[in-house]
């Protein structure tokens, strides 16, 4: 799958002047429409893990064009979201907050392309994760 890169690089530098809003909005997101996730953050500083999603955010984007280094990053943070408790059932809540947080903040400008854009992208980001994080192999099957 061949990632649209321009794409994604334009719609995110569109949500870049309000990243520190965006981050907050993704957690109560998330929160609001995923309550069960909710534990998962109970003993994390949130300011400093809205941070840390904005620095993947941007790490991610400014690396669609140099997949080897994308690749190794993403692995090792799929490693280290194990140790967080992270399941692979918690990706498609992860990527349904952020997919409703884009589409706040983009507005209009979340056009059918951008959204089909970010699906793919996120879907790419949840395999390498998944692959970095070694789950036993049943726990990643769809049932």
């Amino acid at each position: 799958m061949s990632l649209k890169v321009e794409l994604l690089e334009e719609s995110f530098e569109k949500v870049k002047p309000e990243a520190n809003e965006f981050a907050e909005s993704f957690y109560n997101n998330l929160f609001t429409d995923n309550p069960e996730a909710k534990p998962l953050f109970e003993h994390t500083d949130m300011k400093k893990q809205k941070q840390m999603l904005l620095q993947s955010l941007v790490f991610t984007v400014e690396n669609l064009r140099k997949p080897e280094a994308l690749s190794d990053a993403l692995k090792g943070l799929g490693a280290r979201h194990v140790k967080y408790g992270a399941l692979p059932a918690h990706y498609p809540l992860v990527g349904g907050a952020l997919l409703k947080t884009f589409e706040q903040y983009l507005g209009d400008r979340w056009t059918p392309e951008v959204k089909q854009a970010w699906i793919e992208a996120y879907q790419a980001i949840t395999n390498l994760m998944l692959e970095g994080a070694e789950y036993d192999k049943a726990e990643t099957q769809l049932s």
